[in-house]
């Protein structure tokens, strides 16, 4: 008890120390496809953890990544220009060696913690990420019905901004999720507006974990069993026997002509 008591303290003062030196990078846009984009280009830009996504409403979602202080500052800025190729971008920001008491009360420290004890899998990583954003939902499930029913694609999730802005996400190998994103685009202006479309071809794995799945994922088509009970009630029905001519006795009466 005593050495397991003993591991668990140095663990946590380990943590503490590996947090003390890093540093905290922000990126906020008005799109969900555009920040997952972002954070996306920042994950691949240095070696930088992300924490998770923050949405405060009317479409404004951030980024939270964290690292040593020049990976996050590259991040960052790597980030910025992704998002203004976007025309996406709201702001940004790094604050190196924040103070402990921000860590406790932003969600930050629990997540990167987790990262850094367990790491990270995911058995989608080999597929594609393609996000249709559009400015509502009927316009969005348009574009989802669109979107399967043109490539051989599997929506994920959706997610919601405010601002009535509602992203569809699909995953898939590349060509089928680039395929289902135009055929998805097309039917979204055609029912409603669409706001912003995004495609990720190989994404990492801490990027999996940050996106919301489906908690039913549907990896083999099966077929829809429906609690409906159906009882088929069959009406008596009276058949008529009609007899074998063969056998009937038939008798034939002759007709004498009398010539006059």
């Amino acid at each position: 008890m005593y050495n397991q008591q003993s591991t668990s303290t140095s663990q946590t003062y380990r943590r503490q120390d590996d947090l003390r030196d890093t540093a905290l990078g922000l990126v906020s846009t008005l799109s969900f496809p555009a920040i997952v984009g972002t954070a996306d280009m920042m994950l691949k830009s240095a070696g930088v953890h992300l924490v998770g996504y923050e949405k405060i409403g009317s479409g404004h979602c951030t980024a939270i990544v964290r690292g040593g202080i020049a990976d996050v500052r590259l991040a960052v800025e790597a980030g910025v220009q992704t998002a203004e190729q976007f025309g996406q971008l709201v702001s940004s920001l790094v604050i190196p060696r924040p103070f402990p008491n921000l860590d406790v009360v932003l969600p930050i420290t629990n997540r990167l913690s987790q990262l850094m004890e367990e790491g990270t899998y995911s058995r989608l990583s080999n597929q594609a990420i393609g996000l249709v954003e559009t400015r509502g939902f009927p316009a969005m499930v348009g574009a989802c019905d669109a979107m399967l029913k043109s490539a051989d694609v599997q929506l994920a999730s959706y997610e919601k901004i405010g601002a009535g802005l509602c992203t569809a996400i699909i995953r898939g190998s590349v060509a089928n999720v680039a395929v289902a994103v135009e055929a998805g685009m097309f039917e979204a202006e055609r029912i409603g507006e669409l706001n912003a479309v995004m495609v990720i071809p190989r994404p990492l794995d801490e990027l999996e974990q940050t996106l919301p799945i489906a908690s039913c994922w549907i990896e083999h088509h099966q077929p829809l069993r429906l609690p409906v009970n159906i009882r088929e009630q069959v009406a008596e029905r009276e058949v008529l026997q009609l007899p074998d001519l063969a056998t009937l006795p038939v008798k034939i009466t002759e007709e004498v002509w009398n010539d006059e």
